[in-house]
């Protein structure tokens, strides 16, 4: 089971301040989220960056997960997607568990839970809160083509999902998990 945590948005909403660089708990945002990816079930875990790359390595200890940069990410969530999806191609993967950087209330057990979805038969499923599908979401190899194909702008891979929203399996997590963004500086006080 691999993991992909698109971390290169540069934070619009936040006057320009990348979320991957956020500070939360001591340390980037981004070291959380890939640690929730690894601690549920993800090995290998691919981060792809983009806004503040350079700074993002300088800063935070990524040594442990496979890191990308997404240069069109300006584009929007959908290349960072598609990045992603591409390098793990090859990988032997069976299936993903794509998460993103801004979520610090999703941790390892809604990851766990997917991947036991997974496991139980589940090739496209979402973690849900009170029924509404969120993140993360678990996408089984046979069709990253098609998802990387449809990922465009800030949307990712919403159209797919929507388009094979039956086959959609949803994994309730809002017992475990809280699927808030940290996307305006309100938000921000949401980190520790």
């Amino acid at each position: 089971m691999a993991g992909l945590l698109l971390a290169a948005g540069g934070g619009r909403r936040l006057g320009g301040r990348p979320k991957a660089l956020l500070d939360h708990r001591g340390r980037p945002l981004v070291e959380h989220a890939a640690r929730a990816l690894r601690d549920g079930g993800c090995d290998p875990v691919h981060i792809v960056l983009g806004a503040a790359a350079d700074s993002v390595r300088a800063r935070a200890d990524l040594a442990a997960y496979e890191v990308s940069e997404n240069p069109d990410w300006a584009q929007g969530m959908g290349s960072s997607l598609r990045a992603g999806l591409t390098g793990l191609a090859g990988s032997g993967a069976g299936a993903v568990v794509v998460s993103l950087v801004d979520q610090p209330g999703i941790g390892a057990a809604a990851v766990a839970r997917l991947i036991a979805a997974y496991r139980d038969g589940a090739d496209l499923a979402a973690a849900a809160y009170e029924g509404r599908r969120g993140h993360p979401v678990l996408f089984g190899a046979d069709r990253w083509a098609d998802i990387a194909s449809t990922a465009e702008g800030d949307r990712g891979a919403r159209s797919y999902l929507q388009q094979h929203a039956a086959a959609v399996t949803l994994v309730e997590c809002s017992d475990i998990a809280e699927p808030y963004d940290i996307d305006t500086p309100e938000d921000l006080s949401r980190l520790e």
